[in-house]
């Protein structure tokens, strides 16, 4: 099976705040009822067309939108602690066996029993087998060498990780390219 670019409806739609920095990215039928509400304007259009079954209405899938008012960010000075916001910055990979893993467990270094917090100094993502075999204790106890340190990541290498495991850099490198030329 060859391996397609595809925008819209299978990768979703960038959607960049009035500065051009990136925001999310949101399904066609989101996209469409921002566009349709006036909060966005379309940067640019995919191939993809949908039609109604008599084909009176037909609709250009955008693959990256604008907002027209300019919204703060959910964070400036730091990225919020989160099971998930750790699998992103961790890649979805085990700190202890260095596995892609599909469906990650946030393990704690310092276990909570022993006052561990939750937080990205502390907590890591593992696969199932390597949390079940460290279970309550610390990884020198279990025997375990974690592959790298849990951090707090900074916002801008957050976002960075973020757009690269969304497929989104692509698409935006490709967009400010054609700006230049």
């Amino acid at each position: 099976m060859t391996k397609r670019k595809r925008y819209g409806m299978s990768k979703g739609i960038v959607v960049l705040n009035t500065d051009y920095s990136f925001l999310n990215v949101v399904n066609w039928k989101q996209a469409i009822k921002l566009i349709v509400k006036g909060k966005v304007e379309v940067l640019e259009f995919t191939s993809r067309v949908l039609e109604n079954a008599e084909k009176t209405i037909r609709i250009i899938i955008p693959k990256i939108i604008r907002l027209v008012k300019m919204i703060r960010t959910l964070y400036k000075a730091r990225v919020p602690y989160s099971k998930r916001n750790v699998f992103i910055r961790d890649k979805f990979v085990c700190a202890y066996c260095s596995t892609k893993v599909g469906k990650p467990t946030a393990d704690h270094v310092i276990p909570r029993s022993r006052g561990g917090k939750s937080n990205f100094d502390n907590v890591v993502t593992a696969c199932k087998p390597c949390n079940a075999t460290k279970m309550d204790r610390t990884p020198r106890e279990a025997n375990m060498f974690m592959k790298y340190q849990p951090h707090q990541p900074t916002v801008m290498e957050f976002l960075q990780i973020r757009l690269k495991s969304l497929g989104v850099q692509d698409v935006l490198d490709e967009y400010f390219e054609g700006l230049k030329a």
